[in-house]
């Protein structure tokens, strides 16, 4: 998410790689990604609708939040307001258009964190650029490890695992035709 931003303070670097990078806002991953996770179990319990709402109200916050605000982080999906602010208007993939240097973007399709939507947004601002590489993996999470469903979840995380060897060895050939 933060490369272009990277890319601007880093201009000796060869190139660049994305790994399941967020192109829209954290606050609405973050209620999407809560949203998903009480999906797993089929119906939402009266808890989990009430932290839902809580995480709805939060994202508001930060939908609103100025410098005069006086929100704790706790009611900021516990970020720092000054971290907030620091990110409020940043489109990343807008941001990345200003990079001239190669730049490699790499998105787990099952990953339930940073989805395909993102990716789809790199894809929609950047697909006309002769620098810049786009791959997927279908099955791989958002650590491009395997998962076993359509969609990963929280208990993927609970298995020890490695980065997907394809993932890998399409990293090591980009950086062997890019690199300097």
């Amino acid at each position: 998410m933060l490369i272009p931003r990277i890319g601007d303070a880093t201009p000796k670097a060869a190139g660049y790689i994305m790994l399941a990078a967020a192109a829209r806002p954290l606050e609405d991953l973050i209620v999407e990604q809560s949203a998903y996770i009480f999906s797993l179990d089929g119906e939402m319990s009266a808890e989990e609708s009430e932290a839902m709402a809580s995480l709805e109200q939060q994202r508001q916050n930060i939908k609103g939040l100025t410098a005069a605000s006086d929100f704790a982080p706790e009611n900021l999906l516990d970020m720092p307001s000054a971290y907030l602010l620091d990110l409020q208007g940043y489109e990343p993939a807008q941001a990345a258009a200003r990079i001239t240097k190669p730049l490699l973007i790499l998105q787990g399709e099952a990953d339930y964190q940073v989805t395909m939507a993102d990716f789809e947004i790199f894809q929609k601002a950047l697909g006309g650029k002769g620098n810049v590489s786009f791959l997927s993996y279908p099955k791989l999470n958002h650590l491009f490890m395997e998962t076993k469903g359509e969609k990963s979840a929280p208990s993927d995380y609970q298995s020890a695992g490695c980065v997907d060897g394809k993932v890998l060895d399409d990293m090591a050939s980009w950086l062997l035709r890019n690199g300097k």
